[in-house]
């Protein structure tokens, strides 16, 4: 069973929240700098949403491991 495009793109959208807050406090207890810290999460989220999406979609093509 493949998985439609929409559930890819909320998927994609709520682990981009989950992993950019978790840079973001990354960040912060590495520099001490919270506009640091929103820099390098805000660069982060748009990079990584799209990388995600596509690694997604790969992966929805792959049969590897289901049954």
């Amino acid at each position: 069973m493949k998985d439609k495009a929409s559930r890819s793109v909320w998927k994609t959208v709520s682990w981009r929240i989950i992993a950019t807050l978790d840079t973001v406090i990354i960040a912060y207890l590495i520099t001490g700098s919270l506009k640091m810290a929103a820099s390098i999460g805000s660069i982060e989220v748009v990079t990584k949403i799209f990388l995600y999406y596509y690694h997604e979609r790969t992966w929805n093509k792959i049969s590897f491991g289901r049954a």
